[in-house]
């Protein structure tokens, strides 16, 4: 009994260890909107959120995102967006996950561009060791404004996502671990400037039917408010939906999360 506690002891420290060490990685650079369409040469944000108890319920939440546009004024702009997250409840990990996208854009400035794209994610809790998916597409600013900013997106992609079972919900890709396919993408994203600038609201949201002999469909909704504090760090709160209609045997298709932290922002 001893032994156990002690081997469950290590388990939760190097649990934790991990988290931190995802949260300072992912924070090294996150997710937070920045336009890769502005004229500055250089964005960055940095985003942390997290909570820790212990009693009743041991409860420990990490949570990074950072973001990086770097605009030389060449016709080409780079963008990447990378979040994590970790979650552990009572000495059981919820989740383990991160989250990289990164673009090149040509000509943002313009109001309708080509860009390519190249994502990496991992999702503990719907058992994905790795996933990627790159393609191409094509985005038109619709309004461009000093107050506001819309665009949309389409593109296609080729996807690759490794699971950690190999029976699922379709009958028809159990048996494999790995599916592959081709997707449509299209995607909407806003900013907003409210309140004299003192409240900013930001939100993405996109569609990624499969092209596939069955249904394979997935979509994801992010939306957040920041508001200044000091300097360039301002309080933030961000909501995620996420669905995937294809998913591991057992594994709900949604996930709803809700937080809220501190971001940093730097423009040059």
């Amino acid at each position: 009994m001893v032994g156990l506690l002690q081997r469950k002891f290590r388990n939760n420290k190097q649990g934790r260890m991990m988290g931190i060490i995802i949260l300072l990685l992912a924070s090294l650079g996150t997710y937070a909107q920045l336009n890769e369409s502005d004229t500055a040469r250089f964005q960055f944000r940095a985003e942390a959120s997290g909570a820790w108890q212990q009693g009743n319920v041991d409860l420990l939440v990490l949570r990074g995102r950072l973001e990086l546009v770097s605009n030389s004024h060449h016709p080409i702009v780079f963008k990447t967006q990378n979040n994590s997250l970790y979650q552990e409840f009572s000495g059981f990990k919820a989740d383990n996950d991160i989250n990289s996208r990164n673009y090149l854009y040509w000509k943002p400035k313009q109001k309708v561009y080509p860009f390519a794209m190249l994502y990496w994610q991992t999702n503990y809790r719907r058992q994905i060791d790795s996933r990627w998916f790159s393609g191409a597409g094509v985005t038109w600013q619709f309004v461009q404004k000093s107050m506001s900013t819309i665009k949309v997106s389409a593109s296609m992609v080729y996807e690759a996502t490794q699971f950690k079972s190999n029976t699922f919900n379709q009958e028809f890709y159990s048996g494999n671990e790995q599916i592959d396919l081709w997707r449509a993408t299209v995607y909407i994203a806003g900013w907003h400037r409210l309140l004299d600038d003192n409240l900013r609201l930001n939100y993405s949201a996109y569609w990624q039917p499969g092209l596939d002999e069955v249904s394979n469909n997935r979509a994801q909704v992010d939306a957040g408010l920041d508001y200044p504090v000091w300097k360039g760090l301002r309080l933030l709160a961000q909501y995620s939906f996420t669905y995937e209609q294809i998913v591991a045997a057992g594994i709900l298709q949604h996930d709803r999360i809700l937080t809220f932290g501190i971001s940093y922002q730097q423009k040059n």
